[in-house]
């Protein structure tokens, strides 16, 4: 097997497992906020049809940024941002710890007719996570493209 093969192979590997880790954080996470019907969890608000395609933008946004390989793992802007998307597509009333904090009437009131702010900021987030991953990884890869050329 030459270099190319190799390089080709990883290739399609890191695609496989980005491709799974979308997949699975689409899946769990629509499911825990019941944008589909299913036995585990109830909606109690109607979704407002941006939640499936931000999901899918943040699913696939996660799976690129853990498939990629790293030295260390910072994931302080991936989760503010998965938190952020999370409370953005989900119902406001279902979360137990938010309705205990704030009371439905609150939620109701100021977190439902900001879900759609929260969902696109939270999406935003993830992106620019992912895009700072994507930055130090090709500068560590120039490097290591200088030092091997020496």
């Amino acid at each position: 097997m030459n270099i190319l093969e190799s390089h080709s192979n990883s290739q399609y590997l890191l695609l496989i497992k980005a491709s799974f880790i979308a997949a699975l954080s689409f899946a769990a996470l629509g499911t825990v906020t019941a944008l589909w019907e299913n036995p585990f969890f109830i909606r109690m608000t109607p979704t407002s049809g941006f939640e499936i395609a931000l999901l899918s933008l943040q699913a696939i946004m996660f799976g690129i940024y853990l498939s990629i390989p790293s030295n260390h793992c910072p994931t302080k802007t991936l989760s503010a941002g998965g938190v952020l998307g999370f409370l953005g597509i989900a119902c406001p009333v279902c979360n137990k710890i938010l309705l205990y904090a704030f009371g439905a009437e609150l939620l109701l009131s100021y977190l439902e007719p900001a879900r759609v702010y929260l969902a696109i900021i939270g999406t935003l987030v993830v992106g620019l996570a992912l895009y700072i991953k994507l930055k130090k990884r090709q500068g560590s890869t120039v490097n290591n493209i200088n030092i091997v050329a020496e």
